[in-house]
């Protein structure tokens, strides 16, 4: 069946041979992208969709989220508004809160928050695991994140657990064998928090290496909290994404700049624990491919929408409006290694997003306010 969306103000498509299209028109068929073009010379379609005048943008791909936990972390929260700082401790709350949960009620989040998130306009979010930390949980948290995605990264080195405090290589040597085995048929992405209280260089080489002997691609949380080897270490294993760059050397933005590795930056994470946000400014002139994303999680983001990270990005980080709704599609999808979502070419997948407003724009412009009026997901209305 296909779906005309007539009547749209500005057609927003990442797209070479279309670019961004005025007082145009969009047609779907069978999930994919059939036409674009004026909207005086749409094909006919089985069914439509007036736009309304609005905008229309491809679905946000969050290409870096952590829905499968329990509990939250609103008071460690309220303390760091008080003036203590974030240093990534309190992830081992919602290890023992998640360790505690049953499945229903891990699941019970996983599609809240999933749903919240395509709400917002979030048609691709990647899921990872990390706060379960055994094998068993780190098993059944990719299983779960699984039933709504198939973007999943398996975590087991998100940090050292207490119960092998002292011991970092005895956790490290589970999480590149036992763990790693029960994990990977539930996951496409293998990931490691490379950074000071968690893992070394060393250390997260070995988590990278061992997800790739087991078909899984890299990803790695880097210099979120200070410089370190993250980045360079992305970069050396051809990762997929370095996320989080907030604190970046000469060597580490000239590094990115000649990779394929994608600059992940999570203004929400910035937002929530008051620290300097990314120069995303610097990596785009360097000649960075950046991503948004909204490191959605109970302790440091505890946010699913896209639309607040880049409205963040644009007046915290440098970025211009349409570089910002770039990175936060397109740039995800690149993140994700995926060319079939992010943009709205002939023959993307049917990820499409209406806005309340004449002009994409407006996610910027009009920070906070509920923006998306249809979301499409495969071509369907949700």
């Amino acid at each position: 069946m296909s779906l005309l969306i007539d009547n749209i103000g500005e057609l927003v498509t990442h797209d070479p041979e279309f670019g961004v299209l005025l007082d145009a028109a969009l047609v779907l068929d069978d999930g994919r992208v059939a036409w674009a073009g004026p909207r005086g010379l749409a094909p006919a379609a089985d069914s439509s969709v007036d736009a309304a005048g609005g905008a229309v943008i491809p679905g946000f791909v969050d290409s870096h989220a952590h829905l499968v936990f329990a509990g939250d972390r609103a008071a460690e929260f309220a303390a760091r508004m008080a003036g203590e700082p974030y240093t990534g401790g309190g992830i081992g709350t919602t290890v023992a809160a998640t360790r505690a949960a049953s499945d229903d009620e891990l699941r019970a989040t996983v599609v809240r928050l999933r749903h919240e998130a395509l709400r917002q306009g979030t048609t691709t979010i990647e899921i990872k695991s990390g706060y379960g930390l055994t094998v068993p949980d780190e098993a059944r948290s990719l299983r779960l994140a699984f039933e709504v995605s198939p973007e999943t990264t398996y975590l087991g080195a998100h940090v050292v657990p207490a119960e092998y405090a002292g011991r970092a290589d005895d956790y490290v040597a589970l999480v590149c064998g036992a763990m790693l085995d029960e994990a990977a048929p539930y996951a496409r992405w293998v990931d490691v928090f490379c950074e000071r209280g968690a893992f070394d260089a060393d250390q997260s080489r070995a988590v990278l290496q061992a997800g790739a002997r087991a078909g899984l691609l890299p990803r790695i949380h880097a210099n979120q909290l200070g410089p370190g080897p993250g980045v360079r270490l992305a970069v050396e294993l051809g990762a997929a994404s370095a996320d989080h760059c907030t604190h970046l050397s000469t060597e580490d933005v000239d590094a990115l700049a000649g990779s394929s590795t994608v600059a992940t930056l999570l203004p929400g994470a910035e937002f929530s624990t008051r620290s300097p946000y990314p120069d995303a400014r610097r990596l785009l002139d360097a000649g960075v491919t950046v991503a948004l994303a909204t490191d959605c999680n109970p302790g440091s983001s505890y946010t699913s929408s896209m639309p607040l990270c880049l409205a963040l990005a644009v007046r915290e980080m440098r970025m211009t409006p349409a570089e910002a709704l770039w990175s936060a599609t397109a740039g995800g999808a690149r993140a994700l290694r995926r060319d079939d979502v992010g943009h709205l070419g002939i023959g993307a997948r049917a990820d499409v997003v209406v806005l309340d407003a004449p002009s994409a724009l407006h996610l910027a412009y009009r920070p906070g306010v509920p923006l998306v009026r249809h979301v499409l997901h495969n071509g369907v209305l949700t």
